[in-house]
C-alpha cells in the first residue's frame, strides 16, 4: 500500500470530484463539434497513410549500348496505306528505310471507319502479290534495266523486286509501265484506296543517339548520300497529312506518365506541307513500393509546321510527319515511397491532443466570459 500511495504522486492526469465539475450548454456544442473535427482529421490521416509520394531524383545518365522502343500509334485521315512508308535513322549513320517489322497498318474510310473487317495487314505484306493466275512470269523476269548481278539481283519477277533494284540504282519508279506491278495489282490498289485514310500502329526500335523517324509518301532509298522518296507512283494523289497521334510512348509505360503527344490532332487546310515534332528525350527508372524496376523513358516536345505548297501546287519539299529526337545526359528516378506506421501513430496522437487542448481552451474561454458577463449584469440590476 505504501508503495501504491508513492506511485500516485507521478499521476499527471489528476481527477476532480463529480460536485466540483460544472457541465454546461455551450460546453456540450464545442464537445460535439470538437469530436467530429477529431474524426474528420482522423479519416484524412488514413486515407494518408495508404497514399504514396512520388520523389524524384536527378543524376547523371551512363547506360550505353541500349535501345529505344517507340511505340506508336497515328491516324492518317486522308493518305491511304499504299501510300505510307516509315522510315528511321540517326547520326551514327544507321538508317531503316521502309520500316516492315512490328508495323500494322489498317485501311480507314474517309469517315474513319475500318473498311474490312480483317486482321490489319502487316507492313511488310501490304505490296506483297496477292494475285496469282496463269499468265505470272515463272523463272527469271526483267528489271527493266535496273538488273545487277553483282548486287544479287539477276530478274524480278514481282514489283516489289522491281521496285527494290529501281531503289538500289536510285531511279525513280513508274508502276504502270511494269508488268509485274499490271499484274499484281499495285496500280489498282493506289487507285483504288486515292481518299482513304490510314492507321498504323506498332513499335521500331531504334539506336540510342539522336536521330529521327517519319512518316512519308513514296518508297525511301538512298541516293549520293540523300535520303529520297520516289513520289511517281503517286504523281496524281493529293498528299494531307492531317492526322492525329492516338499514342507516341518511348519505352514501357508507368503509372502516373504523360505523354505530351498521345490525342493530338492536325489538320492541314492551306495546302501541303510538314509537320515536324521535335523531342527531347529524359531517361527514367521507375520504381514502385513492391521494389519493381522499369526503365523506360519521358519527354517533352516542340512542334513546327512548314507549307510546301498551296492547293494544285507541286510541293517544294518532302510532305511528311517528322519526329526528331533527341536524348537528355540527365537520368530521372521515380520511386514511390509509403508512410510508415508510427508516423501515422504519432499524426493521429498529435491531433487528438491538439484538438482536445485548443477546444478546452475555446470553452474555458466562453465559460468565463459568459460567467463574467452574468456577473456584470446582476451587478448592475442591484444598483
Amino acid at each position: 500500500m505504501l508503495m501504491v500511495s508513492q506511485l500516485k504522486k507521478f499521476d499527471a492526469y489528476p481527477k476532480t470530484v463529480d460536485d466540483f465539475r460544472v457541465k454546461t450548454f455551450t460546453g456540450a456544442i464545442v464537445s460535439i463539434v470538437g469530436g467530429i473535427f477529431i474524426l474528420w482529421l482522423f479519416f484524412s490521416q488514413v486515407t494518408l497513410y495508404f497514399s504514396t509520394d512520388i520523389h524524384h531524383e536527378l543524376f547523371v545518365d551512363t547506360t550505353r549500348g541500349e535501345k529505344l522502343k517507340i511505340n506508336m500509334d497515328i491516324t492518317f485521315h486522308h493518305l491511304p496505306c499504299a501510300y505510307l512508308s516509315l522510315d528511321a535513322m540517326d547520326v551514327s549513320g544507321e538508317h531503316q528505310f521502309d520500316v516492315a517489322h512490328n508495323i500494322f497498318k489498317k485501311r480507314l474510310s474517309s469517315t474513319g471507319q475500318p473498311i474490312i473487317e480483317q486482321p490489319p495487314i502487316r507492313e511488310e505484306e501490304i505490296n506483297k502479290k496477292i494475285v496469282k493466275n496463269e499468265n505470272d512470269v515463272q523463272g527469271c523476269g526483267s528489271c527493266y534495266g535496273a538488273e545487277d548481278p553483282a548486287r544479287g539481283i539477276p530478274c524480278c519477277n514481282t514489283c516489289e523486286e522491281v521496285r527494290n533494284a529501281y531503289s538500289k540504282k536510285g531511279w525513280g519508279l513508274d508502276p504502270s509501265t511494269v508488268s509485274q506491278c499490271l499484274r499484281e495489282g499495285f496500280t489498282k490498289n493506289i487507285v483504288e484506296q486515292n481518299g482513304e485514310g490510314c492507321q498504323v500502329y506498332g513499335f521500331i526500335l531504334v539506336n540510342k543517339v539522336a536521330g529521327n523517324f517519319h512518316f512519308a509518301p513514296g518508297k525511301s532509298f538512298q541516293q549520293h548520300h540523300m535520303h529520297v522518296h520516289d513520289l511517281q507512283p503517286f504523281k496524281d494523289g493529293q498528299f494531307n497529312m492531317s492526322h492525329t497521334i492516338n499514342k507516341l510512348a518511348v519505352g514501357n509505360e508507368f503509372p502516373g506518365i504523360k505523354n505530351p503527344l498521345d490525342e493530338v490532332t492536325k489538320t492541314e487546310v492551306a495546302g501541303v506541307g510538314m509537320f515536324q515534332y521535335f523531342i527531347k528525350i529524359v531517361p527514367t527508372i521507375y520504381e514502385g513500393l513492391n521494389g519493381n524496376r522499369i526503365a523506360t523513358n519521358q519527354y517533352s516536345v516542340t512542334e513546327h509546321y512548314r507549307l510546301l505548297a498551296k492547293k494544285g501546287e507541286e510541293p517544294t519539299g518532302l510532305p511528311g510527319l517528322f519526329f526528331m529526337y533527341d536524348l537528355s545526359p540527365i537520368m530521372m528516378k521515380v520511386s514511390e515511397k509509403g508512410k510508415s506506421f508510427a508516423s501515422f501513430l504519432t499524426n493521429v496522437c498529435a491531433i487528438i491532443g491538439g484538438v482536445f487542448t485548443v477546444f478546452g481552451i475555446f470553452d474555458s474561454f466562453i465559460y468565463y466570459s459568459t460567467k463574467n458577463l452574468k456577473k456584470k449584469i446582476d451587478l448592475g440590476k442591484a444598483y
